[in-house]
């Protein structure tokens, strides 16, 4: 018998059969596959339709709506902190008043000190002669005009002593002794503050007395040394004290 060639159209609708069937038989004897864990899956989040947005950054406003406000953060502070910090205030506080006024204490008794010095020595270097020096022939005068430089006990003693020893000797004798503050080749008087305060002072002085009496012919020198201590009194300064050394 011959033979039937099938038609093209045929032809066509075999082979997609044939492709279907082997597709089906392939898949029918391949290996299932692992079902896949959550952490292997990707997950697809859609965009939101404006596009991505950065949040916003927080500002200083924010901050502050979330602090608590300044009554309820003191109100938070311990009451033993604040016992404390006042007990601390009310030692530091004396103390500092007490340190300012001690500092400002030595500030104005130095002063007053170094003006005392410049003071008691020009007084000391003025009276001196005054005091050591007399002259037979008006010694009431001489005495009287001493005094007036003269304070405290010391004032008692020097009229007891001129009106009981000097005045008769100087009398008797026709002394005149002349005292003067002895000058090295500078010129500068020999005297020096030995101790001062802001209200005596001790003043070394050099002093050249020239006697001239019956006594003695011609004139005689004498070199001593006098201790004066000066006190600020109402009226300036003034002996205190004469010590011969």
């Amino acid at each position: 018998m011959p033979k039937t060639t099938p038609s093209t159209g045929t032809r066509r609708t075999m082979t997609a059969a044939t492709r279907a069937a082997a597709k089906r038989a392939e898949r029918g004897h391949r290996a299932p596959e692992p079902e896949a864990s959550i952490a292997d899956r990707t997950v697809l989040i859609e965009a939101p339709k404006n596009g991505w947005e950065d949040p916003p950054e927080p500002s200083l406003e924010s901050f502050e709506e979330d602090a608590p406000p300044k009554d309820e953060a003191e109100a938070e502070v311990h009451p033993r902190g604040r016992r404390l910090l006042t007990l601390v205030l009310g030692v530091l506080l004396p103390a500092a008043l007490v340190a300012t006024a001690v500092l400002g204490w030595q500030y104005r008794d130095g002063h007053r000190t170094e003006s005392a010095r410049t003071q008691a020595l020009t007084a000391a270097q003025k009276t001196a002669p005054l005091v050591l020096s007399y002259d037979y022939r008006h010694l009431d005068k001489d005495f009287a005009s001493a005094r007036t430089h003269l304070t405290g006990g010391f004032h008692a003693e020097y009229g007891k002593t001129t009106k009981a020893v000097v005045g008769p000797t100087a009398k008797k004798y026709r002394a005149v002794v002349k005292a003067t503050i002895a000058a090295p080749a500078t010129g500068t008087p020999a005297a020096s503050v030995v101790s001062a305060s802001p209200d005596k002072v001790v003043v070394l002085l050099f002093i050249n007395q020239v006697t001239e009496s019956t006594q003695v012919s011609g004139a005689r020198v004498d070199l001593n040394r006098v201790r004066m201590t000066m006190a600020r009194t109402d009226g300036g300064w003034k002996v205190s004290g004469v010590d011969a050394l």
